[in-house]
């Protein structure tokens, strides 16, 4: 059997570079560093004996979730393709030699991190480290939501009435281990004529880097406009606020003014009362600068593969979609500042 040696890795490492290894762009720009803190305290835990093997490095295991993140894969396909690739061992700082976290611990850690809402300061933290780095949000603000889909739920019409009015179907008390399979949060909604069963992404990026810099989550029932509020961002250097006619209404305008946003919402053609000429020009011309919101989530769909989102339940969807846009805003910083630059 052929022996491969330090410098045949080297080799094979070297041309991976030339290919433009994507996991090695962002280990470049990202100074992972800053998250050790929260990752320390928030994941303390003591120590109750001394015996057994030591537990993975907390840093370790938040660039496992966000390799996790970057490609959307389940926590077993995780596990093997640390193992597999070379590329997300030295993403990692492994070797072929090291130990691997597997799949259970994995779930584990990504557990921990949403029981401590971790996911929410790791998040925090990568924005301001993003504004110490010359990438402060400028040029307005762009908003929109996105339907994450979960794997469907084969309930019965009764059994989905009771999950409606905030109970459980008594029948499922028999049956323990279909309950905890089933997920009670995620609603079922259309758009353009086709039904979707999940959850929705509501994000804000700024103009002009194309980074999420606000969120939210909920069911896909909701409403994107009942999602507006939170989502508007006053450290943005310009007030303006571009969304899809969705977010048009006279409470939202109004909240605008009142909050001294300068609105480019656009206009919303109502029943025998259809958009002027002028509210067409306006929309096409906000269009322009709308759509980029539409870029982040096309990458999140296209490169990040997050078309379906594996998990039971608001809180654990929400703890992936989080760590799903903190991937997304690491890959985007690799692409503004390639390496070499």
């Amino acid at each position: 059997m052929l022996q491969s040696g330090f410098f045949d890795l080297e080799t094979r490492f070297g041309k991976l570079d030339q290919l433009g290894d994507p996991l090695r762009a962002i280990n470049a720009v990202v100074d992972w560093s800053v998250f050790q803190p929260i990752l320390a305290k928030g994941l303390k835990q003591e120590k109750k004996s001394n015996a057994g093997r030591p537990g993975f490095d907390p840093l370790l295991m938040f660039k496992v979730l966000i390799l996790q993140s970057l490609y959307n894969l389940a926590d077993g396909q995780t596990e093997f393709q640390i193992r597999d690739r070379f590329t997300f061992m030295r993403f990692l700082g492994l070797t072929p030699e090291c130990r691997i976290p597997d799949e259970k611990t994995i779930w584990l850690f990504r557990e921990n991190v949403k029981a401590r809402d971790l996911h929410d300061a790791l998040f925090t933290t990568f924005t301001r480290f993003l504004e110490a780095q010359g990438y402060e949000a400028k040029r307005g603000t762009a908003i929109d939501a996105r339907l994450v889909e979960v794997p469907k739920q084969r309930n019965t019409r009764s059994e989905n009435a009771t999950i409606k009015e905030g109970l459980l179907p008594a029948a499922w008390d028999k049956h323990p281990a279909k309950k905890v399979q089933k997920d009670i949060e995620a609603r079922w909604t259309q758009k353009n004529g086709k039904n979707y069963y999940g959850y929705k992404n509501h994000i804000a990026i700024d103009v002009k880097h194309k980074l999420i810099r606000r969120y939210d989550v909920t069911a896909a029932n909701v409403h994107d406009s009942q999602r507006f509020e939170p989502l508007l961002d006053r450290r943005n250097s310009d007030p303006t606020v571009y969304a899809d006619s969705a977010y048009r209404s006279e409470d939202n305008e109004r909240l605008l003014k009142r909050k001294r946003f300068r609105s480019r919402v656009h206009h919303r053609a109502w029943r025998d009362q259809p958009l002027t000429k002028r509210e067409q020009r306006e929309n096409r011309a906000r269009s322009r600068l709308r759509a980029r919101v539409e870029h982040v989530f096309g990458h999140q769909v296209k490169a990040m593969r997050q078309i379906i989102v594996r998990g039971i339940g608001l809180a654990r969807i929400r703890t992936r979609i989080v760590l799903t846009n903190l991937a997304y805003n690491m890959s985007r910083l690799a692409q503004l500042r390639p390496v070499g630059a």
